[in-house]
């Protein structure tokens, strides 16, 4: 790995000056002092001034993936862990003090506590989706550049609202998108802006068919509030009584109010994305949606006439050939296809092959490249990769695409003012938070 840029002013600027400070103070005493070479930056080390101070919120099954790949890089230092259940933070905190073998990482059942704390940089937020914006929004209120996993918000208010919040404090901010960061998707990409497809005219994305389920498992005793803070597990979601299915093993997806979209932003928020970024639509949509139930899917289509279709799984063969993984994708032009998703294969109209066929082996789960974006900008102050108008974008087609599905008929959406021109339709996509929790902080 080269060398970590510096970082510009905002970043560490407080602990840098304090050990220059106290190494001057120990020099001027004429005490004799022994510094490992660790917390000078050498042996390929990086000074304790000059790493980012990382915390990471909700670590479940898909943040110790996150986490882990951020762990790797030596500019970055692991130092809290906030999560509303014992057992998990407890785990996590193992996990990150075996890394660093020290037992330095503090556990928090409340994030805010950690918010709160202004030696800490970044936050890797990795809750339920009930939480991502809302979350986002008090950490870049706190002074933190946030990596938050997909999907950021239950609605396209929501969206919205973090767009203004990360833009007002001035934050970093990655969408755990991270197959924007994956070669072969973006190789893909490239085959569509090069031209090398012909004149695009279609691009579609796998996802998984909406499905809202509003029943709620029978009650049990609530655990004690250290043991799980179940309040605090819902957060802005409407009150359910408690039951231990919703917290094992991601059992809160299946439930319409703590996960978004009934579960279509699941994968809708990769390749809808990614459909996006072929298309060259980031920073708008398609204007209009319809389901073709019959065909089992969701079609959508842009200004310019190019049509994003959304694949229910029974046509995945159909429109996805060589078998290319999960989270697959096809753009496709006047003189060629392209195809392919996690596995990392590319799959070319027999017209191409041969001509442009490139294999990669990275899956497109991995998030390192996408962690290593986050924290070049964060540095840097740039912008990631998936940025925070990159996301909003991106999930409003989604919004507007799963509620196409829900409402059996052709619908009208303004990319600009972000709405639908049915009311009733906009009326239907918003969701109310529970008191006291609220989008104005």
């Amino acid at each position: 790995m080269s060398e970590p840029k510096k970082p510009s002013s905002g970043t560490s600027v407080g602990r840098r000056d304090f050990i220059k400070s106290a190494l001057a103070l120990s020099g001027a005493l004429a005490f004799p002092t022994i510094i490992p070479a660790s917390a000078l930056g050498k042996n390929g080390s990086v000074a304790p001034s000059e790493r980012i101070v990382l915390a990471g919120i909700g670590i479940g099954r898909r943040g110790k993936a996150v986490l882990g790949s951020m762990l790797g890089y030596n500019d970055v230092q692991c130092v809290a862990i906030a999560d509303v259940m014992r057992s998990q933070r407890e785990a996590i905190k193992k996990g990150v003090d075996d890394h660093y073998q020290n037992t330095d990482c503090k556990i928090y059942r409340d994030f805010r506590d950690v918010l709160a704390r202004p030696d800490i940089d970044a936050v890797l937020i990795t809750i339920g989706d009930r939480w991502h914006t809302l979350a986002s929004l008090m950490a870049a209120k706190a002074g933190k550049d946030i990596y938050c996993e997909k999907p950021c918000g239950m609605t396209i208010e929501q969206v919205n609202a973090l767009r203004e919040g990360i833009r007002r404090h001035g934050r970093v901010f990655q969408a755990g998108t991270q197959r924007r960061s994956q070669s072969n998707f973006s190789y893909a990409v490239g085959l569509a802006h090069s031209g090398m497809l012909g004149r695009l005219h279609t691009v579609a994305a796998s996802v998984y068919p909406p499905d809202a389920c509003l029943k709620w498992h029978p009650a049990e005793p609530e655990p004690a509030t250290d043991e799980l803070d179940w309040d605090l597990f819902l957060g802005p979601s409407p009150w359910r009584p408690y039951n231990r299915a919703y917290t094992v093993s991601r059992g809160w997806a299946g439930a319409d109010d703590l996960c978004a979209a009934g579960n279509f932003l699941d994968w809708g928020a990769h390749t809808v994305d990614l459909c996006q970024w072929a298309a060259g639509a980031d920073g708008s949509t398609p204007v209009e949606f319809e389901e073709e139930k019959k065909k089992q899917m969701i079609v959508g289509r842009y200004a310019n006439g190019v049509k994003l279709v959304c694949v229910y799984r029974e046509q995945y063969d159909v429109w996805f050939p060589g078998n290319p993984g999960p989270c697959c994708v096809r753009f496709e032009g006047d003189e060629g296809w392209v195809v392919t998703g996690d596995n990392g294969k590319i799959t070319l109209s027999p017209n191409l092959e041969g001509k442009l066929s490139k294999a990669f082996s990275r899956p497109g789960t991995n998030p390192a490249e996408h962690a290593r974006d986050f924290f070049d900008c964060v540095r840097s102050r740039g912008r990631t990769v998936s940025n925070v108008d990159v996301m909003r974008s991106s999930h409003h087609a989604c919004f507007a695409a799963q509620m196409a599905q829900r409402v059996p008929r052709k619908l009208r959406f303004d990319p600009v003012r972000a709405r639908f021109e049915d009311e009733d339709v906009n009326r239907m996509s918003t969701v109310t938070m529970r008191e006291p929790w609220s989008l104005h902080i």
